[in-house]
């Protein structure tokens, strides 16, 4: 139950993020919301299912998500 729910959120919000970015409006930024959230659920998937090169591949786009985040709202940015 876990890993499907995991697998299903994890799906849902990454096409989320997609579709917010891709419309390029005031609110596209929180698709790296929902891609960081995204992020969290495959992770947690890769690990029960001990996919590690998906949780290494995860990982990574965390990175990116925590990029986008903080070129996209400047008061994230520390003075």
């Amino acid at each position: 139950m876990t890993q499907t729910l995991l697998e299903w959120l994890g799906c849902l919000t990454g096409l989320l993020g997609a579709l917010l970015l891709a419309l390029n409006s005031r609110y596209s930024g929180y698709g790296f919301v929902a891609f960081l959230v995204s992020n969290t659920c495959w992770i947690g998937y890769g690990v029960l299912g001990e996919s590690w090169g998906l949780v290494v591949m995860q990982l990574g786009f965390t990175a990116t998500s925590v990029l986008g985040l903080y070129r996209w709202f400047p008061g994230l940015r520390r003075p």
